[in-house]
């Protein structure tokens, strides 16, 4: 389980918490003591000396987020990797992580919020970021993409 949940060296917070959901952490029930038999997960110590802080069982999932926010209480603290991405597969995965950093900042106590990424909405915000990183020969494609309902679609909808 280590293996399947501890982040890669270099790889950013963000990346590393969208690979742990994609590995199903949101399945794994945890008790605080049992989160903290994991170990160093993220290699960060502030992150990590607040995984299974709290005493009631969560999901790994929850755990892991609740915890970065904790280390990262500003959201321009988080960044997603930087940079034009390219192929599309690529792309997809840039806007997924930017759904995990959104929920990073949830009120993971709201059960009427999404905990899968790919549920988040894409707000505009989200959008233009992702469009920004698009490369050129996206990018005019992308930006002329208009939402027909008032609400914003979510990842897997933009995506599908």
């Amino acid at each position: 389980m280590w293996k399947d949940f501890s982040r890669l060296p270099g790889e950013h917070i963000i990346t590393w918490l969208l690979r742990c959901w994609d590995n199903r952490a949101s399945g794994l029930e945890l008790e605080g003591r049992e989160a903290k038999q994991l170990g160093s997960l993220s290699r960060e110590g502030g992150t990590d000396k607040a995984i299974g802080k709290k005493a009631q069982a969560l999901s790994l999932w929850r755990q892991l987020l609740s915890s970065v926010r904790e280390r990262y209480p500003f959201g321009e603290d988080v960044a997603c990797r930087p940079g034009k991405w390219t192929p599309m597969e690529r792309g997809i995965q840039y806007l997924r992580e930017l759904a995990v950093r959104e929920m990073v900042y949830y009120d993971l106590d709201n059960m009427q919020l999404p905990t899968d990424p790919d549920q988040v909405q894409c707000t505009q915000q989200t959008w233009r970021k992702f469009v920004r990183s698009a490369p050129s020969s996206y990018a005019n494609s992308l930006a002329v993409m208009d939402w027909k309902s008032k609400e914003a679609p979510t990842v897997d909808e933009v995506v599908g």
